[in-house]
């Protein structure tokens, strides 16, 4: 099974604007949540989804890939889903919020295996 995981990443939060660019400990807040993603063992890519050029760039300065997707996307599902549509490549795609740079990589492979089943 081909797995992709795609992480949405708005500039325009409602509770803290910009906060995945962010960067307290030198890495913007997605570019740490792109790390972990991509330190799972079977996605084949890992894919950041954004309304934002800064946040690409952000992305990018850090060696990952990311997709501009419209701004008029009205939940980062939809920002995955846009950019899903465009990979027919993969068999599964894990949504992963930008806020969650601490996820557990195993947490990924264990979807990835489930979905698998």
């Amino acid at each position: 099974m081909r797995c992709c995981v795609i992480i949405p990443a708005r500039i325009g939060s409602a509770r803290l604007p910009r906060k995945m660019l962010l960067a307290e400990t030198g890495k913007p807040l997605v570019v740490h949540t792109f790390e972990a993603a991509r330190r799972a063992r079977l996605p084949q890519a890992v894919l950041v989804a954004t309304d934002s050029e800064e946040i690409a760039r952000a992305v990018r300065r850090f060696g990952g890939q990311a997709v501009l997707t419209s701004p008029t996307c009205p939940s980062g599902t939809d920002r995955v889903a846009q950019v899903a549509q465009k990979l027919p490549q993969f068999d599964l795609v894990v949504n992963l919020q930008g806020d969650e740079p601490e996820m557990n990589p195993r947490y990924i492979d264990q979807v990835v295996e489930l979905a698998g089943k």
